[in-house]
């Protein structure tokens, strides 16, 4: 089981008179996590460090933004990762206040900084979602649609033809008792695609 946020959080330590921000925030892909950093740079011009990591399946990465390698962006990351967090940035703003904290004191500091922020956040469950797509007789349609918007599926393309297709998505663990109900209304006159691939998303 797997979860997002559903909103960001911030939290703020001192810790030897440097200031840590960290926020935790829903996150889908890298290109995001990228120009959410920018934004901060942006924000925080004077801050010695932007240190990010973000939990994303592929897209998954850390950044020491000039800490010392191993002691930021890898320790949030795994903060995230035993939190059972799937899509989602972490960040921490550091102004450093002068007193070095040495590598084992930058690890707590920036493991803290994203555990606090998480105590605040609200967890989401991902369920990840099947595309499915079936073809039926137009006089069909209408209760097809009632049917798919009874099982809380996502209607997608509906192509007009001879017949009239539809291709939709739905949560994987309510896939097999939904095609059954279709076969029942259409009496076995539903033609099935080869189901595409599911993704990943939240159910917020």
């Amino acid at each position: 089981m797997a979860f997002t946020l559903a909103a960001p959080v911030s939290s703020e330590l001192v810790i030897k008179k440097s200031r840590f921000i960290g926020c935790v925030e829903p996150m889908r892909d890298r290109p995001g996590a990228l120009q959410r950093v920018a934004e901060l740079r942006a924000m925080h011009p004077a801050a010695a460090h932007v240190c990010w990591a973000l939990l994303a399946g592929g897209d998954s990465a850390a950044n020491d933004d000039g800490e010392p390698g191993g002691t930021a962006g890898r320790p949030m990351l795994e903060v995230l990762r035993h939190q059972e967090l799937e899509g989602v940035l972490a960040t921490v703003v550091r102004y450093f206040g002068g007193v070095k904290l040495g590598a084992g004191g930058l690890v707590r500091a920036y493991t803290d900084a994203v555990a606090q922020a998480l105590l605040s956040a609200q967890r989401v469950r991902l369920e990840r979602l099947a595309a499915l797509q079936c073809t039926v007789p137009y006089a069909m349609e209408g209760a097809l649609r009632r049917e798919l918007e009874a099982a809380q599926a996502t209607l997608g393309e509906v192509s007009p033809g001879m017949e009239v297709t539809l291709a939709f998505t739905v949560t994987e663990p309510a896939v097999q008792a939904l095609r059954q109900r279709i076969e029942d209304l259409t009496q076995g006159r539903v033609r099935w695609a080869q189901p595409g691939p599911g993704g990943a998303h939240d159910t917020a």
